[in-house]
C-alpha cells in the first residue's frame, strides 16, 4: 500500500478512501487518480504536467467524451471531480 493513502478514512457515501494531509496533496491525488482511469482507457494528454506524469505512449482518443469508460468509471471521474470542486482545486 502506498504511504500517501496511510491514515485514510472511508467516507460512507462514495465507498472511496478520503486522502489525508493538506487540500493540495489532496488535489494532487485526485488529479492522479482522475487521470489513470483516463490514461488506462487510452486518453491522449494536451498539458505539459499531464503528459510528464503519464505520458502519450499508445493514446488513441483526443477527446474525453470519446474514451471509452465503463459506468463505474464514469462514476469514479464524476465523484473525483465534484470532490476536486470542493476543494477548489485548479484545473
Amino acid at each position: 500500500m502506498s504511504a500517501r493513502y496511510v491514515g485514510c478514512c472511508r467516507t460512507a457515501a462514495s465507498g472511496r478512501s478520503a486522502p489525508s494531509g493538506s487540500a493540495s496533496s489532496s488535489c494532487e491525488e485526485l488529479w492522479s487518480e482522475r487521470n489513470a482511469i483516463f490514461k488506462a482507457a487510452g486518453y491522449c494528454f494536451r498539458t505539459p504536467q499531464a503528459i510528464r506524469a503519464f505520458g502519450n505512449a499508445g493514446c488513441q482518443f483526443d477527446d474525453e467524451a470519446d474514451v471509452p469508460l465503463s459506468t463505474r468509471q464514469r462514476e469514479q471521474v464524476a465523484q473525483i471531480r465534484a470532490t476536486e470542486r470542493q476543494l477548489g482545486c485548479a484545473r
